[in-house]
């Protein structure tokens, strides 16, 4: 369910619904007022003129997408395009991974410094799409709109160096610090680890970005307050049995007859463990067992995914899941593992940082086109892991093309309206400025 709220211009605290706590932005002196107006008008005029840059930029991309901690020439391109404007970008670790920072005119020393992050990488999913921009590497693609996402914060930097130079003869004390990062790794949920490792969210006071939504038009974005994403953790089983002859089961204990039992009672059990107003869903992706038709094999593995969106009921499900294995080797008398991996947190946005972003959007877009997600995604984003660091928000960007019927995130026919990519640098630009110009209103855990 969406929200559509119509706000403009004030400071105010509304409740919307019991998890909403909408706080919008003032710029009451009209100075202030009058420079923000001024830059964005400015902006969305670079962006125009840069829009056949941007596009063309992302089609590069599209063409040569590269999977998650290989995104190499992803990065070379990125730093080869913030070095022409004047940039100093750092290459990460192995060679992917790519952070800049930009300063516009003269901020105070104390002057917030707004991340705006962008993943970089591709699926291994065939693109299927028949245009001349469809991806050249063979079982790859950019069918989850990293390359869209990339294109939007070089945007950003490439409008905000057109007019540097009017800050200094325009708007004179007034200035902007802004750290783009770009980060691969992010379908597998390590490439934000690797960046805080590395530095780069020192001396960062707020982080934002956005995400593709292919489920609303371009020229519309939605914004989540509070729980956006699930916990995800990586569910392991190890079903240790006794192989045998497949004609003489009596002689063995056959690991995939319990693996069978220990699905149907986890599905069966795992629903009813936690209150059903609570959204959790736990499914089992692989299974693997034996080499051969006529054998029992001695192991089944199963590997699944559990998602929750609060730490109580993540925490009652993990006790429960041990439990129900536990139960169901002692009535099979085999030995199960089980084995929690990879622990992603939930993508939680801060409401200052979405209010910024949900000004801003209307700022672009016209209020009727921006609207609240009444519930959180049950996917994974590794988003979250900078959100434990410092606050922030990310938004999700409509990117439906009117004349195509929905095609979904990590369909091997995904598309976007490239109109979206000035669109993007638009909203993530204007909102740095609002969180630049209203400092004491970023504040941890917010």
């Amino acid at each position: 369910m969406i929200h559509r709220l119509s706000r403009r211009w004030s400071v105010c605290i509304m409740a919307t619904h019991a998890e909403y706590s909408v706080a919008s932005f003032s710029l009451d002196q009209t100075e202030t007022r009058a420079f923000y107006q001024s830059l964005t008008k400015q902006m969305h005029e670079e962006l125009d003129e840069l829009e056949p840059t941007l596009i063309q930029t992302r089609r590069t991309l599209h063409q040569k997408p590269e999977i998650s901690g290989e995104e190499k020439e992803t990065s070379q391109l990125i730093c080869k395009m913030l070095k022409e404007i004047g940039l100093e970008p750092r290459l990460m670790n192995n060679d992917v991974g790519v952070v800049a920072d930009m300063t516009l005119g003269t901020p105070p020393e104390d002057a917030p410094l707004i991340a705006i992050r962008a993943d970089i990488d591709a699926l291994r999913i065939t693109d299927l799409k028949e245009v001349e921009y469809c991806s050249h590497n063979p079982g790859v693609g950019h069918l989850c709109g990293h390359d869209a996402h990339t294109v939007i914060a070089l945007g950003v930097a490439l409008g905000a160096s057109r007019f540097a130079e009017q800050f200094k003869t325009e708007w004179p004390g007034q200035g902007l610090r802004l750290r783009f990062i770009f980060q691969p790794a992010e379908e597998i949920c390590m490439g934000a680890r690797w960046m805080v490792e590395q530095g780069a969210l020192e001396g960062v006071s707020a982080i934002i970005g956005l995400h593709m939504d292919p489920e609303i038009q371009a020229g519309t974005a939605n914004i989540r307050y509070g729980v956006m994403t699930a916990f995800c953790d990586e569910v392991h089983f190890e079903i240790h049995g006794v192989g045998g002859h497949a004609a003489r089961p009596h002689h063995g204990n056959d690991p995939i007859t319990t693996a069978a039992q220990l699905i149907s009672s986890l599905y069966q059990n795992l629903p009813r463990s936690v209150d059903a107003r609570m959204p959790a869903v736990f499914t089992i992706g692989q299974i693997s067992s034996g080499l051969a038709p006529n054998v029992i094999p001695e192991i089944a593995k199963l590997k699944g995914s559990l998602r929750s969106t609060n730490d109580h009921a993540r925490d009652v499900l993990h006790k429960r899941i041990e439990h129900i294995a536990h139960g169901i080797a002692e009535s099979t008398n085999t030995r199960i593992e089980v084995l929690f991996k990879s622990p992603l947190p939930a993508v939680v946005n801060d409401k200052t940082i979405s209010a910024a972003l949900e000004q801003a959007s209307k700022d672009v877009l016209g209020p009727e086109q921006v609207g609240l997600i009444d519930l959180p995604s049950m996917g994974g984003e590794d988003f979250s892991i900078y959100l434990q660091q410092v606050p922030g928000s990310m938004l999700r960007l409509g990117c439906a093309r009117p004349d195509q019927k929905t095609v979904f995130l990590h369909s091997p026919y995904f598309d976007i309206d490239e109109r979206v990519l000035k669109i993007g640098s638009r909203i993530l630009l204007q909102a740095a400025l609002l969180l630049s110009l209203n400092p004491q209103l970023i504040q941890k855990g917010n």
